[in-house]
């Protein structure tokens, strides 16, 4: 228990609080945080919405959210008598800037109640277009003055491209200081990513091998069996490189790829994280052809159920030209890393939903073994296992039991499960947590989000003023398309995925 951010009142204003990510993610988070200790005494939750509700109708909602999504399952009822009344909801329209004096009042009423000062975390749970709009009434309501105790919290995406990125980053700029503001990517708070840099840092014998002298390639996938369903609407604007590889993907590499930090601190991990981005090698539309794979789903079956292709989905553009697949080779030009290829894939309706990252190592530069002993080695690998299953394994050869000298390929395995009694917690417990402890260290900087834009807008502008005259090219229940094999193909490599259960 943190007896510093104990003694700090907190309030949390979601702007969406009726809406499906507070649902499912944000009200299952902060009562799991509230279970285990973690928030302040003195708290309060507002939730914000066009629809008029009481109180008591919002927190019965919440309840119901919580039964339903919290990875700690069916609220006690001792537990929510004392939970329960800390919830409070203030309708209001975002875009009429006298409503947010409601919201000052009702923070004033609780700072007169807790006889002191109050940190207010403000979380955008809304659609993007509605991001500047609360900025801008924030600080006409004279919400946002205390740099040191006023936050912002906001999801992606984070702009649509990379114009509308540093403009979204310019406004913010003038109302809130950048400690003050929360680029959210809530894949960074995934256990296992966080786990990289432990995995990294804190042990010696790694060190030395994570570099272009020993690692081959790297590969990052995240990849869906789930189609787009009924958010086409949103879909449809986006796309697999702006949906994922621009944001989370990216994200994965940088940890990855960045060099040691010197301390763990936010500003020290954030500039290592900015350093990658830097250094990745810029694309022409020449490479774009040759290193940027797109796809979309057709119609197919999956698990015995036949599914519609991208776009014969609700609301769909039946000659739509967004890409629900995207795979690309990115280089990082510099000492530790240049000629080693960073292959990121990402897709919908693919054979199954997982995220892996797999770095491969460079074959032993002489091979004292006969043919025959060695017919099922493989190359060492070290096998990062963020979802389903959360593991860290590495392949190495060993002697298989016999009177002969066989090789075969084991696994040295860390997982979660097997290691700890405990439930790990989701991503936005932690991200909320480090929010109200003023922790940055896991959310993207101004440049960082420009950096990644930057990189992925050669491949942007080439797929929008190029239509693909092959949609759909890829059927439902497929790793993607064929030219992504021959991505990695033509280097020499195939995609690797991590076997269900990590069985072979």
């Amino acid at each position: 228990m943190n007896t510093q951010l104990k003694s700090q009142p907190t309030v949390f204003v979601i702007f969406g609080g009726t809406g499906d990510l507070n649902a499912r993610k944000l009200a299952p988070a902060l009562y799991n945080l509230y279970l285990e200790g973690w928030l302040p005494e003195q708290f309060a939750l507002i939730g914000t919405g066009r629809t008029k509700l009481t109180d008591e109708e919002f927190q019965g909602r919440m309840l119901n959210d919580i039964n339903e999504f919290s990875r700690t399952g069916k609220v006690a009822e001792d537990k929510w008598a004392a939970f329960g009344p800390h919830i409070h909801y203030q309708a209001a329209d975002v875009q009429n800037a006298e409503t947010y004096r409601d919201f000052g009042k009702l923070i004033k009423k609780f700072e007169k109640e807790w006889q002191g000062p109050a940190n207010v975390i403000y979380y955008l749970a809304v659609a993007p277009n509605f991001f500047p709009i609360i900025a801008e009434n924030l600080a006409k309501a004279g919400l946002t003055e205390d740099a040191d105790r006023t936050r912002i919290v906001i999801e992606k995406p984070f702009g649509h491209d990379l114009e509308s990125a540093k403009e979204l980053n310019a406004l913010l700029a003038r109302i809130f200081e950048e400690k003050q503001i929360y680029r959210i990517d809530h894949y960074l708070g995934k256990e296992t990513v966080q786990n990289i840099m432990a995995f990294r840092f804190a042990n010696a014998i790694m060190e030395p091998l994570w570099n272009r002298d020993h690692i081959e390639h790297v590969q990052i996938s995240v990849t869906e069996s789930l189609g787009v369903g009924e958010r086409t609407g949103y879909y449809d604007g986006s796309g697999a490189l702006r949906d994922m590889i621009q944001n989370h993907l990216l994200q994965l590499l940088c940890i990855v790829a960045m060099e040691p930090p010197v301390r763990f601190t936010a500003e020290e991990v954030r500039d290592r994280k900015v350093d990658v981005l830097r250094a990745m090698r810029r694309f022409t539309p020449e490479t774009v052809r040759e290193q940027a794979v797109r796809g979309q789903y057709g119609a197919g079956w999956l698990e015995g159920q036949k599914v519609p292709g991208y776009r014969e989905e609700p609301g769909a553009n039946p000659q739509s030209n967004t890409e629900t697949f995207a795979a690309v080779k990115f280089f990082v030009d510099n000492w530790r890393w240049q000629g080693v290829p960073f292959y990121l894939r990402t897709g919908k309706r693919l054979h199954r939903s997982a995220s892996v990252i797999t770095i491969q190592f460079k074959d032993v530069p002489h091979l004292v073994f006969s043919p025959e002993t060695v017919e099922t080695m493989r190359q060492n690998r070290l096998i990062i296992s963020i979802q389903p299953e959360m593991s860290i394994r590495l392949q190495v050869q060993a002697k298989r039991p016999g009177v002969d000298m066989m090789l075969n390929t084991v696994d040295m395995v860390f997982d979660y499960k097997g290691t700890y009694q405990t439930q790990a917690p989701e991503a936005y417990e932690t991200l909320l947590l480090d929010v109200m402890l003023g922790d940055q260290t896991l959310f993207m900087r101004a440049d960082q989000v420009e950096e990644a834009w930057d990189l992925v807008m050669p491949i942007l502008t080439s797929w929008q003023n190029r239509i693909s005259q092959n949609f759909p090219n890829y059927s439902a229940d497929s790793w993607g398309p064929e030219d992504a094999e021959a991505l990695v193909a033509k280097d020499g490599f195939h995609w690797l995925t991590l076997p269900l259960n990590g069985k072979k």
